[in-house]
This record gives structure tokens, sequence and C-alpha cells, in this order.
């Protein structure tokens, strides 16, 4: 049964049957699932399973292997996203990342979701050249001959060509010798690559190593490494989010000043470093999440984004929230998203294949769509909660969850040790621990 059926699928039912999603129980939570035809009998035993990692297949994949490492895997509801609606996997050991992001989700779905627009998908490779004699020369011979560098790049990997994609063109950059950290003249010969749907990691360091003996000839230098940069300007995603002020109320704060607040906290993210990690930070909380059981490297993700937020020369915030000539609040979000469709894990691993399961096998542009506009949500979900109620009321509930299961509650234990540990002035390990002793005192 197809996700896009899924408003027909909720008018059939009396009661949505992802209503009240966190009350249920794990195995109602699996049924609700099967229900809106987002599990199929396959993939719901890989679920009932924890869709683990066979021990002979964590052995093939790094060195040294000696166990495997669990995270908690759930799904945030609500996500319209381009018109279609998702329930969005993501990996994640932190408290009320998914709540958070699937309460703005459900929030900004009343007002249209989330629009992505995708930059044209090149992932860049760089050669880089040291001792070069005469650099005017060596970049004139770089340029004249950039269709026999990238004959050499595409003849390396000729599969990715014969899909449709390849080494599409070269850029040039000098690096001026800095004597302040002895740091000599740099030439560098970036190719861009189109990789179709996947990342392309091996497809473009296989690349730059096959031109590195070329531009040694044409530059008369050294070639120091031709490798792939993490740094994919060249494949931008944004998000964009629209709501009326009035929908913003929060407690004694109508919208318009919650409106206002929300600015207010984005421009200080814009000026201030310190400030602008931290909101960061919260935003790669959902894309590190969903990145992660996509099964693509969040490192890289991590990586490349922290980079672009210091575009300008000072690290300042990824997301821009402002207020719209009607009064609306309207968010965005521009990031690098080099992540994948195909390759890598998510060919074999079972986690990475149940999340493109539930998200009903996106290409990798509408991969890129889902995860910033998942990093969006959990912007705004974040700042709302600092400018009004303040971030700890949410954070320690559900803190109050992981002390009781620290505490060594069991069962219906925590959900008891949890609802009175949140009326304790010390909400703390003793305290939990102490109620857990009393509770099962009265036993």
């Amino acid at each position: 049964m197809k996700k896009n059926s899924w408003r027909r699928i909720m008018n059939e039912y009396e009661r949505n049957p992802l209503s009240g999603f966190y009350k249920k129980s794990r195995a109602e939570r699996i049924d609700a699932l099967e229900q809106v035809g987002m599990l199929d009998a396959t993939f719901r035993k890989a679920v009932e399973e924890n869709a683990v990692l066979p021990d002979e297949m964590a052995n093939s994949m790094i060195e040294n292997q000696i166990a495997t490492y669990q995270l908690p895997y759930g799904v945030a509801l609500n996500f319209l996203i381009d018109g279609k609606e998702y329930a969005v996997p993501m990996a994640v050991e932190e408290p009320s990342v998914i709540a958070a992001a699937s309460a703005a989700a459900k929030l900004f779905g009343q007002y249209g979701g989330f629009e992505t627009a995708v930059t044209e998908r090149m992932m860049i490779g760089q050669a880089i050249l040291t001792n070069v004699p005469d650099p005017a020369a060596a970049i004139a011979t770089i340029e004249e001959q950039e269709t026999k560098i990238l004959q050499a790049a595409n003849a390396a990997h000729p599969s990715i060509v014969r899909r449709g994609g390849g080494a599409d063109s070269i850029r040039i950059w000098e690096i001026a010798a800095d004597e302040s950290i002895g740091s000599p003249y740099f030439l560098i010969v970036h190719v861009h690559v189109e990789t179709m749907e996947a990342m392309g990691a091996n497809i473009v360091n296989t690349m730059m190593e096959a031109v590195l003996p070329l531009l040694e000839e044409y530059s008369k230098g050294t070639a120091l490494m031709g490798i792939l940069s993490n740094y994919a300007t060249e494949c931008l995603v944004t998000s964009t989010c629209r709501i009326p002020a009035a929908a913003l109320a929060k407690g004694t704060l109508s919208g318009e000043e919650v409106r206002d607040r929300i600015v207010l906290a984005a421009q200080v993210a814009t000026v201030d470093p310190y400030r602008a990690v931290t909101h960061n930070k919260g935003i790669m909380n959902g894309i590190d999440a969903v990145v992660l059981a996509s099964g693509n490297d969040w490192r890289a993700i991590e990586a490349g984004a922290h980079a672009y937020a210091a575009r300008s020369g000072q690290y300042r915030s990824l997301s821009m929230w402002a207020k719209a000539e009607n009064g609306d609040l309207v968010g965005s979000l521009t990031l690098p998203l080099p992540v994948g469709a195909v390759g890598g894990s998510i060919s074999f691993h079972p986690g990475a294949q149940l999340t493109h399961h539930l998200l009903d096998h996106p290409d990798a542009e509408t991969l890129e769509s889902i995860i910033a506009s998942v990093g969006l949500a959990q912007n705004f979900s974040a700042i709302r909660a600092l400018v009004t109620e303040g971030i700890q009321k949410g954070h320690m509930g559900l803190h109050a969850r992981s002390l009781a299961i620290s505490a060594g509650a069991t069962g219906e234990e925590i959900e008891a040790v949890t609802q009175e540990l949140k009326q304790q002035k010390n909400m703390n390990l003793a305290t939990a621990e102490e109620i857990l002793a009393a509770l099962r005192g009265k036993k």
C-alpha cells in the first residue's frame, strides 16, 4: 500500500491509527504503522527483531569488531514535505528530539508543511599540488586540458558515466603561502562529479587519484593528494516553512510576541558564535538522527554543515527566521547535504534498509529534502521552547524516564518512578533511587 494514499486511509478510520502514537505500546505502534501502509510483513519482522546487524556483517564492516552498539530507533510523525506525508525514522539517544520534531511538524503541517529546493547534486574532488614553479603557466595549461582531465577521471569510473553521471567540470583555486604558519603555496584543482543516487566518496576518490599524474605533468609540480571534499557546496538543500503568528501563542505570550522572540533568537545566533554553535547543534540533533538511520555518513554531514555555517568568516546560524510582510513567521534552512540513496551500508544494513522502506524508497534529492525539513522542525521547537517556557521543562520531563531506568526501574516501575520524580524538587539519580526503593517497599 502506497504511503501517498494515507489521507484516504485516515478517512476510512473513525480514529487515526497514528493518533496518540507516543502513548501506545511498542507492539501497538508497529500495528499502527502497518495499518497506514508503512510496513509490509518483511519489514514488520525487521522492526520486531530490532533490525539487528548480524555478527558476520558487523565483523566485515570494521576492523577489530567485538560487538554492535545500538541506539533507540523511532519515527517522527506528522511531516508534510513538498505535499507528501512522512513518518521519518530517527536513530538517536537524546530525549525529546523525536517529540520536538513531531510537534513542530504537526504545527506546520496545518499551514502547508515544508517546501524544499535542491541544487544540482555535484560532489567535489580535490587534487592538491605543491612545488609549482610557474603557477600562471600551470593554470593556463590545466584550463586548456580540461577535457583530457575529465576524460581521465571518467575512464577511472566508467560505470557512473553509463548511469548518466561522471566528472563534469573543473575549478582552480590558488592558496597563497602563509609564512606565519610555514605553509607554502598550493594549487588546488576541483573536479565536480555527478554521482547520481550515491553519496559517491569512493567514486570521487578513484577519479581524483586517476587524474593526479596528468595534473603533475601539466603543472610541473608535485601531487600531494587527490580526495573527495566533504564541503559539498555544489550539493545544497533549502527547506522553508511558514506559519501565522496567531498559531504561535504560548502560555501568557501572544503569537506576535512569540514570533518576535523567535526572530530575535535567530538574530542572536547569527551574530554571536557562542550561541550559534548551540543553535546549530539543535538543528543537527534532527539531521544527524535521520542521516544515521538512513545509513549515511553523519560525520561528513556534520563537518560540511559547520564549515558552511562559517562561510562568511564567522561561525553563524544555519537557519533564518523572519517576520513576513503579512506578519507570518517564516523559517528557512540551507546546508550541504551530500547523502546517498544507494551504496555503502545502505545496501545491506538492516536498519538502513528499514529506514528507506519506511520513507517509501526516496531518491537522494528527496532524502535531502526530508533531512533538511527535520532539521528545521527541530530548530523551531528548540527556539520556541527557549523563548517561552524554557528548554528544561520538556527536557527534564523526558530526562526523568532516563533517571528511572538508571535507578534500576523495570516494567511498570519506570512510569511510576518517572511520574513521582517529576513532582520532586531535586530531579536526580539519588532521588530516583529513593523513589524506587519506596515503591518496592510497598509491594
